[in-house]
């Protein structure tokens, strides 16, 4: 009965501790906003030019104070109190500790940085810049960023969970703002030399003006990103947030930047030399800015391809699968614009330059995306075996197959829509092909990228289901019983290995010295063998009793055979 009662309290204490401990972060953020808020309202009075600091502004004036006044002093007792707890290795790993470091942290990064560079760009060309409100904001959460930053990187009292995330945070961030601030300011250069000196801003301000307020965001970012990616030791982190959001930024996002610009881009160039019907000047608008996009698109994508190509093979794997994706979609969107200018060409021939125009952008989306798509995805050289498919490939064909059938389904309706207005409604507003042209368009690409990716899933199902077939037959006659797996990886997926393809019992040792490193890959790249595939391999033809199997990072895998009797 005793124990009953016991089990039944334990869990009700562990979620009234959680509980606490949130509430508790919860409120220390709450006042550390507070204290800042106020403490910045006071600075900005105080760096203004007038004599009288409560004139017409009362109210700001009492809201400041009573904040900094108030919150501040409970800010900091309260810190005192979570402080001195922290002492404690089970505060410092519990997650709301370092949810808390990174929330106050992701705060105090964003607008100190936003306010500090944009008080430097304010003095670029501005009458009277607005610089007491910015300076004041900017000086009391870089406090607060110095303070947070030195408790996350505290010897004894940093977190123990969650604690990659602020650096994660801080590259990612620097990463964003210094490459939209460079496409601004590199796109505006070469604007300026592609259509000489225009008119970018009011006549009040010079060409150059703008552009160099964007290079102070640019440089800003450039150190924010230098700062948590190399000081920070973001590039040293083997975690899967690291690689996610190196996949996330520096591969999709930029790519998705890198396509985009170049598509534009030959868009320009195409529209130049088969359908200039328009001003020279308004026609080369887009052509510097999509320049700018490619160039520091490519340069920031081909960046992390080399910087994840340190990584773990899953994140090799998962980066190229991203790249023919997004080269997909724009390949796809192509064909789709292709077919619909196509066909509004076949309702009126005479159609105008908006056809043409039409059909010009889809060859651009088709000529950029289809190769690019090409070289990563590798068409022709697709798995042929089993053991040549990675994991990550069969997730991928699914997604893409059920987003181009949602599109196509919704493509179908679209059409069927408008079928039923047409037979339905006034047939002389149009023809029939010239409303579903779109949608048609639309329905074929998206078709086209189902059928092909359901085919390869498909074809590599059989595969699989062949190969799991015949691994049981290669190793039936194989007398083992007992396999002792010493491993430093993830053993679950060896583990089911060795049991379908043998039936054995298995016991894990763990090997001495596995430390924290990046987490183990169920596959290689496309074209290796899964380490599931290589240790039923090694496995088939033993015919001992007990087998001793020996793996690790870096090595290959081992099979001993033991004697009977040998203890295992």
């Amino acid at each position: 009965m005793t124990s009953q009662l016991d089990a039944g309290i334990a869990p009700a204490g562990s979620a009234q501790l959680t509980l606490r401990r949130l509430i508790l972060y919860v409120l220390l953020f709450a006042l550390v906003v507070i204290a800042a808020i106020g403490l910045s309202g006071l600075l900005e009075r105080l760096f203004s030019t007038e004599a009288v600091l409560a004139s017409a502004d009362v109210a700001g004036l009492s809201r400041s104070l009573a904040f900094t006044l108030i919150g501040g002093p409970l800010a900091a007792l309260l810190w005192w109190f979570v402080w001195k707890r922290l002492e404690d290795p089970a505060e410092r790993g519990t997650a709301a500790w370092g949810l808390y470091l990174t929330a106050v942290y992701a705060v105090s990064l964003f607008v100190s940085t936003t306010s500090l560079l944009g008080m430097a760009a304010n003095f670029i060309g501005r009458q009277e810049p607005q610089w007491h409100g910015l300076l004041s904001t900017g000086l009391v959460w870089a406090a607060i960023w110095i303070w947070h930053r030195w408790m996350w990187r505290h010897p004894v009292k940093h977190p123990l969970n969650l604690d990659d995330i602020p650096a994660v945070i801080g590259w990612v961030y620097g990463l964003l703002v210094g490459a939209i601030a460079a496409i601004t300011v590199l796109g505006g250069l070469l604007d300026v030399a592609i259509r000489g000196f225009v008119s970018l801003t009011p006549a009040a301000e010079s060409w150059w003006q703008p552009l160099l307020r964007a290079l102070v965001w640019a440089v800003g970012g450039g150190v924010i990103w230098w700062w948590h990616w190399y000081r920070g030791g973001g590039r040293k982190l083997q975690t899967t947030l690291v690689d996610v959001a190196l996949i996330g930024a520096g591969i999709f996002a930029a790519g998705i930047t890198a396509l985009v610009g170049a598509g534009v881009a030959l868009f320009v160039l195409l529209r130049w030399v088969f359908d200039r019907t328009g001003p020279l000047n308004e026609l080369l608008a887009p052509l510097g800015p999509a320049i700018a996009a490619l160039a520091i698109g490519a340069l920031v994508w081909r960046y992390h391809r080399v910087s994840g190509s340190a990584r773990s093979v899953a994140t090799r794997r998962a980066g190229l699968l991203v790249t023919a994706g997004v080269a997909l979609a724009a390949a796809a969107s192509g064909v789709g614009v292709v077919i619909n200018a196509a066909l509004a060409m076949a309702v009126s021939p005479l159609a105008g330059g908006g056809t043409r125009t039409l059909l010009l952008g889809g060859l651009s989306s088709l000529l950029v995306g289809g190769p690019v798509w090409w070289r990563a995805w590798k068409p022709a050289r697709q798995p042929r075996t089993a053991e040549a498919i990675p994991p990550g490939r069969r997730i991928y064909l699914i997604v893409f197959f059920g987003v181009s059938a949602v599109v196509a389904l919704i493509a179908l309706l679209v059409i069927g829509y408008r079928l039923f207005e047409f037979l339905l409604g006034d047939v002389s507003q149009g023809s029939l092909l010239d409303r579903v042209r779109a949608p048609l368009g639309l329905l074929t690409a998206a078709g086209f990228v189902a059928a092909y990716h359901f085919a390869l899933w498909r074809r590599e199902r059989v595969l699989l289901a062949a190969a799991a077939a015949a691994a049981p037959a290669a190793t039936k006659a194989g007398t083992i019983r007992h396999v002792v797996l010493v491993t430093s990886e993830r053993h679950e997926p060896l583990v089911k290995a060795i049991t379908d393809a043998t039936g054995a019992r298995v016991t894990v040792w763990k090997r001495a010295g596995a430390g924290r490193g990046p987490a183990p890959s169920a596959g290689g790249l496309p074209g290796e063998p899964e380490p599931g595939a290589q240790l039923v391999s090694a496995l088939a033809g033993i015919t001992a009793t007990n087998v001793l199997v020996v793996t690790g990072q870096g090595a290959g895998i081992e099979v001993i055979p033991i004697e009977t009797g040998t203890k295992g």
